[in-house]
């Protein structure tokens, strides 16, 4: 059996595999790839090894219903600041 994908390697091979054509990033739960995670590593909890990722700078996540979508740094979306937002609607 060749070597285990390090963390990082399997994060950033299920981004690209498991996204739906037209999407940049992948859901947790519904593409299966906590489960896959889960299975690959015996056990070990991907939201743990996704949080220090994303905290290296290596991935990018956001919360969505149902669970959080993970990204490659490079495509994921802008995040919107909804207070400035808000403000800036009320011309403040």
């Amino acid at each position: 059996m060749s070597e285990k994908l390090s963390h990082e390697e399997f994060v950033k091979k299920a981004i690209v595999s498991l996204r739906k054509e037209g999407y940049k990033g992948i859901h947790t739960v519904y593409s299966g790839f906590n489960n896959a995670f889960k299975k690959y590593f015996d056990g070990e909890n991907p939201i743990d090894a996704t949080n220090k990722l994303a905290q290296e700078g290596k991935i990018a996540l956001r919360p969505v219903k149902g669970g959080v979508m993970l990204y490659l740094p490079e495509d994921a979306p802008a995040t919107r600041d909804a207070a400035d937002e808000a403000l800036k609607k009320m011309g403040l």
